[in-house]
């Protein structure tokens, strides 16, 4: 698709087409697919249509044509679809053949379904092969040209200057579409008047219509989403800044280790607290490890394995085939063991809104943090807030200097550890819960803090470098913001995350609580901390840090 468009920032996550941190909706029947269903032949075909689409229509254009009546979008999305694929330049035979390939693959599907069974289902599918056929060239699929005659006899007189006209324009999308809309209001029409004809109602009819293009398209009913998707906008500040992204001063910034901003008294105290929940909770860690070492470790050669039945001759039991010609563990081979030559780093925003979270977090971050250790997995476990609110002693030195312009992040950080990667769990095990002391928990600076935890996890000179940034909203901090513009730190986290992911050094994940954080970071897991931390939620983030990924 970045070959067929020029568009590097284009990618799949899930399934879904994505441009940087934003979904691309595909909104074509044969476009739709299923990876664990559709050969791969299939695959390559909706690749190739989506990338046309990218690359021959206008999106905005296209918006402000797109008529709101719901059978008629659905015809003009699977008009304009079908004209971006007749633009395929030519010498691309590969190409072509995997689109057709792709189209006639989803008419057999459409057809053994059972949906051109009834008036209205064989209506639409005639009107989507006749289009394709006039557009593309090709002649309709064999397997159902008889079922089609009939209704393709009724409805092409009716529709013909339109067909004409599409196939006339098909390299202007502006003129393309005046036929386009025709033909989807005429067909819309049809539905209306048929529908009474079948005895059925207009609502009758226009769900039926909605049912017959649920394997086409789901646009104009998107899924509900069980999570909400964070917040974000365009800083002009940032993106007008001739130097970047500023910091007023560095003078009040602080990186402490959690465990001394609070009584060792009270570190005990939520220690008890936190093994009684955990013990209730009823988890099974050992489990965890082994898929967290099964999913992170790679084999490495561990010395030798004697008396096997093959490998290389082992030259001192050459005396034993002198005394029994028949004993064949005369061999060695080499033995590997699983390694974990990883480091997992988790980054808690400690900002104030994360502070009713704070208990099942711990508990979460706790029990994650136990199993690597025991799958031989380094971890880290960080946390970053400010000193102050609203600004603190770096704002009221930007008011002593007379408010100088743009002043950048103006507020004093703090960096905390509460687990370093060369302590083990049980060393570190009372200093995590640090995490519940509740006057912690501030404002976020959440660019610099990703920053700062990279660079510690690049230190421990492990070779796979994992940071799991557990959040549950945007950026925040009131003196920045009101300073230079409400999205400033949102738009330097996505920056230095795109930054990370192009230069491939560390994995950077997105675990939000009670929150979607897909558009800071390409991989997500969204959590409910309301619900008890449980087996399911834990194999559900190990699933997460355990991925693989290019």
């Amino acid at each position: 698709m970045r070959a067929l468009t020029g568009d590097a920032a284009l990618h799949f996550r899930d399934g879904q087409l994505w441009r940087a941190l934003r979904p691309v909706p595909l909104h074509a029947p044969h476009l739709r697919t299923d990876a664990d269903t559709d050969t791969a032949a299939c695959l390559r075909g909706a690749a190739d249509g989506a990338a046309l689409r990218q690359a021959h229509s206008d999106a905005a254009l296209h918006r402000r044509l797109c008529p709101a009546d719901a059978v008629e979008r659905l015809v003009f999305e699977l008009l304009e679809q079908l004209r971006c694929e007749t633009r395929l330049p030519r010498g691309m035979s590969g190409v072509e053949a995997n689109l057709r390939h792709r189209f006639l693959a989803w008419s057999r599907a459409y057809h053994r379904s059972g949906l051109t069974d009834g008036h209205l289902g064989i209506l639409l599918y005639t009107v989507a092969q006749v289009a394709w056929s006039r557009l593309c060239g090709e002649p309709v699929l064999e397997e159902t040209e008889d079922l089609i005659e009939a209704t393709r006899a009724a409805i092409v007189p009716m529709l013909g200057t339109a067909l004409a006209g599409l196939r006339a324009q098909r390299h202007d999308q502006a003129a393309y579409a005046v036929h386009a809309l025709t033909l989807a209001h005429a067909v819309a029409q049809m539905i209306r008047t048929e529908a009474p004809r079948a005895g059925e109602d207009d609502d009758h009819a226009a769900s039926a219509a909605r049912a017959g293009f649920a394997l086409w398209l789901d646009f104009d009913e998107p899924p509900v989403e069980d999570f909400a998707l964070a917040d974000s906008g365009h800083s002009r500040v940032l993106a007008d800044a001739t130097d970047g992204y500023r910091i007023y001063t560095t003078r009040y910034d602080r990186e402490v280790r959690a465990a001394t901003l609070v009584r060792r008294a009270l570190l005990e105290e939520y220690r008890t607290r936190l093994d009684a929940r955990i013990a209730r909770a009823g988890v099974n860690i050992a489990r965890l490890a082994r898929r967290l070492r099964a999913a992170l470790s790679q084999p490495r050669v561990d010395g030798w394995s004697f008396g096997e039945e093959s490998g290389r001759i082992d030259g001192r039991r050459l005396a034993q085939l002198v005394s029994s010609p028949a004993e064949r563990r005369l061999f060695r081979q080499e033995a590997h063991k699983a390694h974990a030559d990883c480091v997992v780093g988790f980054l808690i925003d400690c900002s104030g809104s994360m502070k009713a979270q704070a208990e099942p977090l711990t508990l979460l971050i706790d029990m994650l943090t136990r199993a690597l250790d025991q799958a031989g997995v380094a971890t880290e476990v960080l946390g970053f807030t400010t000193n102050a609110w609203n600004g603190g002693r770096a704002r009221s030195d930007w008011l002593a200097r007379g408010r100088p312009q743009h002043p950048g992040r103006l507020n004093e950080t703090c960096h905390m550890v509460f687990k370093d990667a060369q302590r083990s769990w049980r060393r570190a095990r009372t200093d995590i819960t640090a995490m519940l002391k509740a006057d912690l928990f501030r404002e976020g600076v959440d660019g610099e803090a990703v920053e700062w935890a990279c660079a510690r996890l690049h230190a421990s000179g492990k070779a796979r470098r994992i940071l799991v940034v557990v959040s549950d909203g945007s950026p925040m901090d009131t003196a920045t913001g009101q300073a230079n513009d409400a999205c400033y730190l949102d738009n330097h986290l996505k920056a230095v995350v795109a930054r990370h992911e192009a230069l491939r050094d560390v994995e950077i994940l997105g675990l939000g609580v009670g929150l979607d954080l897909s558009p800071y970071y390409r991989h997500t897991l969204a959590l409910d901390l309301s619900q008890p931390v449980d087996m399911a939620m834990l194999d559900e983030v190990a699933g997460l840090v355990g991925a693989r990924r290019r």
